[in-house]
């Protein structure tokens, strides 16, 4: 993994120049690093940056690149990948997480608008609250400060082709950029003319405005939005996803004799259409299945904190509200030629939540805990259907709302021991279902997954504890973890085809019938090692590794998963990085990757073999503000699986990829 520990660096020399809050002195009792490649070799796309740490993953092994958006939902410690995510993603406290489904949209996230990136693993509590359940991803935008300019041009196999451009001045900060990918065939083996390459095709644009007002808070506003289009790999199977996002904030620093705020307000607008086709026997061609043609969603925020230091005590108390609501608009059962059924299904959903965090620091002691409560409704849930022809009413169901107050906390203790700590923490959090989750039924391929209007949060209880050393040459850290994951919200089998169901009609062979149910509970067991080494003022080895023994008590609404692993939950990862300095302008970069086996179902009937990756990247510079990089991506072409059929047919990463790019930033 390419991640440098932050418990290695004290909070104290943190400078905040954005109008945030610093890291509270609590953090470093947890389990939280921050990504530290260089910053020349580090992906445009940031959950490939991620992924590069074991144990952060989307759904799927394929990255945003190809993925659907539904499948962009990301998670930490391969305790249970989910397509909605079970990790919280902020941009300066801001969520990420789309208020329909509660995947994340990277391509709105473009690494030139991001500062740096801290991973906190384990439930989040404090300020993270609901849908932080496997941890936090917390992003920090690049303020608008210094004159800046860069500009980027990149192009490569594959149709690769990508630019950007970002430019500030007197406190504006301006980003533009556009990407597109030809893409590849998924299938291989058994390909037939319903397949086709993935593709996609995007661009985003944000505008942010830093000040100092005069009163002494900073303030910070940012209006960003995207579009992105791509094809799903089969012919007549295609997403486009559209969105932006608003938020103002105000905060003050805390100092000596003075405390510190926050005030922060956002607003967040998307909209999926996706398009799922049944695939013919011997993959000959595709049928029209589904077209959800308009997915609008809606989310609002508001957010409080008020911190201050009392003796050998910090403390912050503070607030947050969310709301959501959201519908999708479809046609499906595709008959003779033309859909013959309309659907249009949402609701709405609110969290509302209040915390206190208190930490004692003395000497080479630190003790901190905090504790949040949580009220989440969801209500004016629909689903109704008609016949397309003549406007019949086939189905109209409106269900009671339902409401739940969730109390979560951690409490942690550290010690340090001059070079190196030791620590150990307890936790508990929660993550309501999504709008999607509760409400759209979705398709890949033949297979269909039926939505649950009766879902629960989930609960995830946590213990761990670790350790770890730093010095000149380099530094080491552990930690064990033992999680307790409640009321899981998997994907069911319920059905095979051929045949016909209730609600979901005809699932045809080789296709399954699915449903979203709370699974009884996940037990986890982990043990993530992470290190680096200062070989020479020239060469720097990075590496980790995360081992995560998951299993499924099904309970008694999912007996037959009992025993099993979660799906998409592999039980090993792995990551090393080397980095060269060959000379004052040439440097070198590898990063490999290692995945152990996963299932692609929670049947534990479609395996996705073991897979190992390689990247080759270097950076020249041509002149003080101009660098030329090439990145040699699965440079020893592996065999990535990503997905299997009920009929056997798999799908594949990318192949060995080549990318040229030219950089200016002065």
């Amino acid at each position: 993994m390419f991640d440098v520990p932050l418990e290695a660096a004290p909070v104290s020399e943190v400078i905040v120049t954005g109008a945030r809050l610093p890291p509270s002195a609590g953090e470093g009792a947890f389990a939280i690093t921050a990504l530290a490649d260089p910053v020349w070799a580090r992906s445009t796309r940031l959950d490939e940056q991620l992924s590069r740490s074991p144990g952060v993953s989307l759904f799927r092994r394929t990255s945003s690149l190809a993925a659907n958006p539904t499948t962009q939902g990301l998670s930490l410690r391969a305790i249970a990948p989910s397509g909605a995510g079970r990790a919280l993603v902020t941009l300066d406290g801001v969520p990420q997480n789309d208020p329909f489904g509660g995947w994340v949209i990277w391509s709105g996230l473009p690494s030139e608008t991001i500062q740096d990136v801290r991973i906190v693993r384990g439930a989040g509590a404090q300020a993270y609250g609901a849908g932080a359940l496997t941890g936090v991803v917390a992003l920090t935008g690049r303020d608008g400060g210094a004159p800046v300019l860069e500009a980027g041009v990149e192009a490569g196999s594959l149709g690769y082709r990508r630019a950007a451009v970002t430019a500030g001045q007197g406190g504006f900060l301006a980003s533009v950029s556009g990407e597109r990918s030809g893409g590849w065939t998924p299938v291989r083996e058994g390909r037939g003319a319903a397949d086709e390459a993935l593709a996609m095709q995007t661009w985003t644009a944000a505008l942010r405005y830093d000040a100092r007002l005069t009163s002494g808070p900073a303030m910070a506003a940012r209006l960003a939005v995207y579009d992105e289009n791509r094809r799903s790999g089969l012919v007549g199977a295609d997403a486009r996803t559209r969105g932006a996002q608003a938020s103002l904030t105000l905060a003050q620093a805390p100092s000596e004799g003075r405390k510190g705020w926050r005030l922060q307000a956002w607003s967040l607008v998307s909209d999926l259409q996706n398009r799922s086709v049944a695939v013919a026997t011997g993959r000959v061609s595709t049928t029209p299945a589904n077209d959800q043609y308009e997915t609008p969603a809606y989310g609002l925020g508001f957010n409080a904190a008020l911190r201050g230091v009392r003796g050998l005590v910090e403390w912050e108390l503070g607030a947050d509200v969310r709301a959501a609501e959201g519908e999708t608009h479809e046609r499906f059962r595709y008959m003779s030629g033309q859909f013959t059924r309309l659907r249009e299904a949402g609701g709405r959903t609110t969290t509302a939540g209040v915390y206190a965090d208190a930490s004692w620091t003395q000497g080479a002691w630190l003790v901190t805990g905090d504790l949040r409560l949580d009220a989440w409704r969801a209500f004016d849930a629909r689903r109704h259907e008609t016949d397309a022809q003549t406007g019949a009413v086939t189905l109209d169901a409106h269900l009671a709302g339902r409401s739940t107050t969730t109390p979560t906390g951690r409490i942690g203790l550290r010690r340090d021991l001059g070079p190196g700590f030791l620590r150990a923490a307890a936790y508990a959090g929660f993550r309501p279902p999504s709008l999607n989750e509760l409400h759209r039924p979705f398709r890949v391929g033949n297979d269909v997954t039926e939505a649950n209007s009766a879902l629960k949060p989930e609960r995830l209880y946590g213990l761990e504890a670790g350790g770890g050393l730093e010095g000149g040459a380099g530094s080491l850290t552990a930690t064990l973890f033992v999680n307790r994951l409640e009321d899981p919200v998997a994907n069911v089998t319920i059905g095979q085809g051929p045949g016909t169901f209730p609600t979901a009609g005809f699932i045809p062979a080789g296709g399954v019938l699915r449903q979203r149910r709370n699974v009884g509970r996940i037990d986890a067991v982990g043990l993530e090692l992470e290190g680096r080494a200062n070989l020479s003022e020239r060469w720097v080895l990075t590496g980790a590794v995360m081992a995560t023994d998951a299993e499924v008590d099904g309970g008694a609404d999912a007996p037959q998963l009992t025993g099993l692993r979660p799906a998409q939950a592999p039980r090993l990862a792995a990551s090393a990085g080397l980095e060269w300095k060959a000379s004052s302008r040439l440097d070198l970069f590898l990063a490999a990757r290692h995945e152990g086996a996963r299932f692609d179902d929670d049947l534990n009937t479609r395996r996705l073999p073991a897979a190992t990756t390689l990247n080759l990247s270097a950076r020249y510079v041509i002149s003080r503000s101009t660098r030329l990089e090439l990145d040699l991506r699965n440079a020893i072409d592996a065999e990535v699986a990503t997905g299997r059929t009920g009929d056997g047919v798999t799908s594949y990463d990318a192949p060995r990829s080549l990318r040229l790019g030219l950089v200016y930033a002065r």
